[in-house]
């Protein structure tokens, strides 16, 4: 039982891989099927860690591991893709051909790798973030993706836009290492009280799901982030 937390981390990073692939392949929908179960294994190594007791610095370390493929390389993998347009992956590797003005989208895995390297050694996270965590960029990232690879309301033209994509970059490069404390949305105890607010972020990402489809997943980050700038003072005193 003790290697369990350990083997659900695993998972996240088979998960992780598996995504990135149907990235390289675009399929969107396929690699938000696998960064969701990335993204439940990962906070599933915790809970159960906590659970048996088990928690070590190795499985610390290989957390941070997996998350930056999951969450790192990953949702930079996306960004290039959305930059690189509609080429197709069968022409990139047939042809050597790499879009040379769409690597920046892999600042953001640096970035990804330096906050969580960041948050290994910053003892003030315990009960929330300071700065943008990783799966909540990843989720923004895949929300855009999908937002644009269905043209929901006319918006891919936008979001591929070169420019926008770069700001993006490093708007979400900048949130990543900010000093801004953000909620930390983990579950620690089954209780009322405890998870109000989880269950309140939950039932807002429904009613967004509802009128904005897929744009849901990158404005609830928004509500997200928002929130946790408004409420800052709140969330350091616990």
């Amino acid at each position: 039982m003790k290697h369990l937390p350990n083997a659900l981390t695993l998972a996240n990073l088979f998960c992780g891989c598996c995504a990135l692939l149907h990235t390289f392949y675009w399929q969107p929908e396929m690699a938000a099927l696998f960064t969701l179960g990335s993204f439940v294994f990962d906070y599933l190594d915790g809970m159960v860690a906590r659970a048996l007791k088990v928690s070590s610095p190795l499985g610390k370390e290989l957390d941070s591991l997996a998350d930056v493929v999951s969450f790192g390389v990953v949702p930079g993998a996306i960004l290039y893709r959305l930059l690189s347009g509609d080429i197709s992956i069968t022409a990139a590797f047939g042809n050597s051909l790499v879009e040379i003005y769409a690597l920046p989208a892999f600042i953001l895995s640096a970035f990804s790798a330096l906050r969580l390297a960041k948050f290994n050694l910053d003892t003030r996270q315990a009960n929330y973030f300071i700065g943008l965590s990783t799966p909540a960029c990843t989720v923004f990232v895949l929300g855009l993706a999908l937002t644009a690879h269905h043209n929901r309301f006319g918006l891919k033209d936008m979001i591929e836009n070169q420019w926008f994509l770069y700001g993006l970059v490093g708007l979400l490069s900048w949130l990543l290492v900010s000093e801004i404390p953000m909620f930390g949305m983990k579950i620690k105890r089954f209780d009322w009280k405890s998870n109000v607010f989880n269950l309140a972020f939950l039932a807002l990402f429904a009613v967004l799901v509802f009128f904005l489809k897929e744009l849901a997943l990158s404005v609830i980050i928004i509500c997200y982030i928002v929130l946790s700038v408004i409420f800052k003072n709140k969330i350091i005193a616990g």
